[in-house]
């Protein structure tokens, strides 16, 4: 059986930690910040855990770890 590819998309999007966590970016992060407030913009900015159990398998899955 050939060896599974990476999607590729799926790599630039998420990213595993060393304990297992899927981390992604917010979304709405990129345009319209003016009418944002300045604490709204830092947490958008930082990365966030993925949540939801289900999703984050199938992150790993794509990503072939």
């Amino acid at each position: 059986m050939p060896k599974m590819k990476t999607k590729k998309i799926v790599s630039k999007r998420f990213k595993i930690t060393g304990t297992g966590k899927v981390m992604h970016r917010m979304q709405g992060a990129r345009h319209l910040r003016s009418n944002k407030t300045k604490s709204h913009q830092r947490r958008q900015d930082a990365p966030q855990e993925m949540t939801t159990i289900r999703y984050s398998r199938m992150v790993k899955r794509f990503l072939n770890t």
